[in-house]
């Protein structure tokens, strides 16, 4: 018989209920990937009384996961802590813990690989560990391996990513059927797709922190949190919505970050993107990454982004993997060369097309004067919607041709004094075809 390798289990909630009832019911076909048997042999949990999704046995239950981590006859620790209320600490801890004593560390964990990522590495390389966390962006999508093997001959040039699932499912609910954003995300969190305090999701955090991490693999580059900029959903109406649509866009909270010869933008913020485009077709809960490579062109990896089986599904692979590399007395693989400090660009030169929502006097002159002062700041318009008559105020809605963010960020400034006009209600970047 194959001696089994022993894991450490540090979290026992929704992924780490995933990562052992995978292991239970498909324990026997893991084996034969494995090189052999996986077994868990300890659960660190706050509470050993707490109702759990699975039922396990007590006595591999603990409230200390030190003795785990630095029992040497288990190889591999798997992180499914996250951060309670954003904090990283225990989590981050326990992590470095691991790799400073040779583990092999499986982690889902993107808010703090985000955050600390840099430290893990350090610690890695100090004490001979290594680091996998596939299920840390895009829940079941193989992406993180994708780019770290698959796509290893290109240089990426885009990625473009809805990678969270709850603003995904409200924005689709609020275009399908007419929602604005409080009664869907009620919604929402009635069906736990939402948190109580949802502010990671819908203003943008989440996604940040796992873009920084695909950027971070896919431009070989040390890519921080702080390096992204971010914007929510929180805006967005329902009248935004069926404005994009009348123009040919869906909404959607995008993930972007794209490499050219002056350094690397990455942004996460609600965009516009054509109807044609794939991403346009992803709806409700569903994540996908869409990425162009110089050598393979477009590609799009496409599947459910969250959830108790699709990201305990990512850490059972990585957990094969770092078996079978145990077995072959290896560390994970590294993705090249190490990650160098690029020039990041500010989000004031990037260039995009935008979509403006002006709420105006109904008066002939409006359109002109504004067109006027976006002529003046370098921006041309590429289309023009008009809603209501005699109202007081009305819609208008325009969709302009490529311009720098500093210059769109003047020529608004400049207009919100126009005394026709009464507010500026929204501004949104578009991205896709022309942009």
């Amino acid at each position: 018989m194959v001696k089994p390798i022993k894991i450490a289990l540090l979290g026992l909630g929704n992924v780490g209920a995933g990562v052992w009832r995978i292991l239970q019911q498909n324990g026997a076909a893991i084996a034969g990937r494995a090189g052999g048997p996986l077994e868990i042999v300890g659960i660190a949990v706050r509470d050993v009384n707490k109702t759990r999704l699975v039922d396990v046995p007590a006595a591999l239950l603990t409230t200390d996961p030190m003795p785990l981590i630095a029992d040497p006859d288990i190889p591999i620790v798997v992180e499914t802590i996250g951060c309670p209320g954003g904090d990283t600490g225990p989590a981050g801890r326990f992590i470095i813990e691991a790799l400073k004593r040779g583990k092999h560390v499986v982690t889902a964990n993107k808010e703090a690989l985000a955050k600390h990522g840099a430290a893990f590495f350090r610690a890695a390389a100090e004490g001979g560990g290594s680091l996998y966390y596939e299920g840390a962006v895009a829940g079941g999508i193989p992406i993180v391996k994708a780019f770290k093997e698959s796509l290893a001959a290109n240089q990426v040039q885009t990625i473009m990513g809805i990678i969270n699932g709850t603003t995904n499912y409200m924005l689709t609910r609020m275009d399908k059927e007419g929602l604005e954003f409080a009664d869907v995300l009620a919604q929402a969190q009635k069906l736990g797709y939402a948190e109580a305090d949802p502010t990671s999701d819908v203003e943008g955090h989440d996604a940040a922190y796992k873009l920084a991490l695909l950027a971070s693999i896919a431009f070989e580059a040390e890519i921080n949190i702080d390096d992204v900029y971010r914007e929510g959903i929180t805006r967005i109406t329902a009248e935004d919505l069926q404005s994009a649509r009348e123009l040919g866009f869906a909404v959607k909270l995008l993930a972007i970050a794209k490499q050219d010869a002056t350094g690397i933008e990455a942004r996460v913020h609600p965009t516009l993107i054509p109807l044609s485009h794939p991403l346009a077709a992803v709806g409700d809960v569903f994540n996908a990454v869409f990425v162009q490579g110089d050598a393979v062109g477009d590609l799009m990896f496409y599947g459910r982004g969250a959830g108790m089986m699709p990201t305990g599904s990512a850490v059972v692979a990585d957990c094969i993997d770092a078996a079978l590399n145990i077995r072959r007395g290896v560390g994970a693989p590294r993705n090249g060369r190490p990650p160098e400090r690029k020039a990041i660009k500010p989000i004031e030169e990037v260039t995009a097309r935008f979509y403006l929502n002006f709420k105006v006097i109904d008066r002939p002159g409006v359109l002109a004067a504004i067109a006027s002062i976006l002529g003046q700041n370098n921006v041309s318009i590429e289309s023009v919607i008009q809603k209501g008559r005699r109202q007081d105020p009305v819609g208008l809605v325009i969709v302009t041709h490529s311009v720098l963010e500093r210059d769109i960020r003047r020529a608004l400034a400049a207009i919100s004094e126009l005394s026709m006009v009464r507010a500026i209600a929204n501004v949104m970047r578009v991205e896709g075809e022309n942009s």
